[in-house]
């Protein structure tokens, strides 16, 4: 009891604002809720804690009808949470073969398979990789981010800094051949037999766990019945629900030669010659990173550009990574689309290209085109019409619970429509998902404020809205962005340009300052954001944020620094490290 008054007394001074449309006043609607906080207390029922592990209304129904704790954070997405009653899938037994059969072995599916596994249901979980177009290349189990994405991503960023690090060290007072290089063949040796174990290890975890891994092609007989093609024949089973984790691979554009001769990232990590001269084609996330390393450890890439860099990322920080590029020897064509690949005698690539504002066409050769133009959902082998199942635009609707228009049908991961595509989003999500269906949970995923990084050479990691988003949302008078550049103190000695070291926070400009947005472009950004990520989902406000004291000498401190504002038009260029 003595919690609960606590729980409610920090509620009462806390300025919690009800929306407009509530017929009661925030003071009402709060008594209110206090009201049947107590009935519910006194009876002896126990709060529930949403996503943001705040604490729920004992014995209120999440049905979206204004039974709802009045609570309104400024990232937590709480309507998703509660518009309407979680739906549970508990029965089990009777004549399905599975109570859940989870499509797809990647983060989300294996994480929602085995979830469901502990909280007492029978799972199968299905698994099958279809051979890229041009080299045909497939890997085990553990989806995109496993065999062809976050990690070997990671492993040759890490070579290609490496890699950077040893020329600097001379600086350093390190006696370094100047000859030293990489060798392409060793490091994808080293990064497959990584992969390869943690294929291994993900069966070995399947097994122990008692979910049941079938390495088959799935498609939808009618809503409970799916066939299984297999590579000894076909299997039908049946279930009681499903989850949808298929996740995406690669686009190829629609041009002579495109599938033929060009790769995508699927192949890359697996090459089994150098890529030498590239043309990297796209400049999201994927485009970036892939030109980064290659640049890093020696090869040639160009990134050609159709219209901007990083889309749906913020654009000043966007095109500060572009130019850190570009002042590292890597060759942007903007404004530039492909429309043909031909193979030369010599084995290497011609494409021919043209630019979309003047018209004019160019050519040039390559001994390797990547294509990053985007992804696809893996819609088109599941038969979903035999279900019910509704798609857009190649990924599969669902509401604030991962379930479809179907009742016993849910998707997670990448698959779904709207939502961040992201390793660490599927494997929550996934596991959320499992409890509410197995375990009496309810607590659904928070998409909101999701902190993510682009491992290009200079890393760029943010978390929040970006400056053109909260301008939409708030209205530019109603935002403040404090910025600055900031040195490295890792970067003075080998002398490394500081240029494009910047962070800035994109925050309310009035009352409390809270903190809308936060974006880093420096060493080590995923490390940095993290922990500034947690603070921003907890209500972090700019003058939390200036007061509190920075480690020093870290690049992360340049965040508790921030003083100076763009609307200011002072000079964020700080003149000392120390002062």
């Amino acid at each position: 009891m003595n919690l609960f008054v606590r729980q409610c007394s920090t509620l009462l001074t806390s300025g919690i604002r009800q929306p407009n449309n509530n017929k009661c006043s925030s003071i009402n609607g709060l008594a209110c809720w206090i009201s049947s906080c107590s009935s519910g207390a006194m009876s002896g029922q126990r709060g529930s804690r949403d996503s943001a592990g705040s604490p729920g209304a004992p014995g209120v129904s999440a049905t979206g009808n204004g039974s709802a704790p009045p609570f309104q954070h400024p990232h937590c997405d709480r309507a998703a949470m509660y518009e309407q009653p979680v739906r549970k899938m508990r029965t089990k037994g009777g004549t399905y073969d599975y109570d859940l059969i989870v499509i797809g072995g990647g983060s989300a599916g294996l994480a929602c398979a085995k979830e469901a596994v502990l909280n007492g249901a029978r799972v199968a979980c299905l698994d099958y990789v279809k051979p890229t177009p041009t080299l045909g290349t497939k890997w085990g189990v553990g989806g995109t981010c496993v065999n062809v994405g976050c990690i070997p991503k990671k492993l040759m960023h890490q070579a290609s800094l490496l890699g950077e690090a040893v020329h600097e060290a001379a600086a350093y007072g390190w006696n370094v051949d100047d000859k030293i290089k990489p060798d392409w063949n060793k490091l994808v040796q080293s990064v497959q037999n990584h992969i390869k174990s943690v294929n291994w290890v993900t069966r070995v975890d399947l097994r122990d766990k008692k979910v049941e891994y079938i390495n088959g092609l799935g498609s939808f007989v009618d809503s409970h019945t799916l066939l299984a093609k297999l590579k000894s024949g076909e299997r039908t089973i049946t279930a009681q629900t499903f989850v949808i984790a298929v996740g995406g691979r690669p686009r190829y554009p629609d041009i002579p030669g495109a599938v033929e001769h060009g790769i995508t990232s699927d192949d890359l990590f697996s090459l089994d010659r150098e890529p030498g001269k590239t043309l990297v084609v796209g400049a999201g996330y994927i485009g970036l990173e892939c030109a980064g390393f290659l640049k890093g450890l020696g090869y040639e890439p160009t990134v050609m550009v159709r219209s901007i860099v990083l889309r749906g990322f913020d654009q000043q920080m966007a095109e500060l990574v572009a130019s850190s590029m570009e002042e590292r020897g890597i060759p942007f064509l903007r404004k530039s689309v492909p429309l043909s690949v031909e193979k030369q005698d010599d084995g290497k690539l011609l494409v021919k290209y043209k630019n979309t504002e003047t018209g004019e066409e160019a050519e040039d050769v390559f001994d390797t085109v990547l294509w990053a133009i985007g992804r696809k959902g893996l819609v088109d082998d599941l038969n979903l019409p035999n279900a019910g199942v509704s798609v857009q635009k190649d990924k599969i609707p669902v509401d604030s619970q991962e379930a479809t228009n179907v009742a016993n049908i849910y998707a997670v991961g990448d698959i779904i429509y709207g939502k961040p595509e992201l390793t660490p989003v599927a494997v929550l999500a996934g596991r959320l998902l499992a409890r509410r269906l197995y375990g009496g949970a309810t607590q659904r995923m928070d998409y909101k404020d999701v902190a993510t990084t682009v491992f290009t050479p200079l890393e760029y990691a943010c978390v929040g809205l970006s400056e053109e988003d909260a301008v939409k949302q708030y209205g530019a008078d109603e935002v403040e962005v404090f910025h600055g550049y900031y040195k490295p103190t890792e970067f003075f000695i080998p002398q490394k340009s500081v240029r494009y070291c910047y962070l800035k926070a994109v925050a309310e400009r009035h009352g409390d300052q809270r903190v809308y947005g936060l974006h880093y472009l420096g060493p080590v950004a995923g490390e940095v954001i993290q922990g500034f990520a947690a603070a921003l989902k907890s209500g972090l406000t700019i003058n939390t944020l200036i007061n509190t004291v920075g480690i020093h000498p870290t690049t992360a401190e340049e965040f508790t620094r921030l003083s100076i504002t763009k609307r200011s038009g002072l000079d964020p260029t700080p003149a000392s490290c120390c002062s």
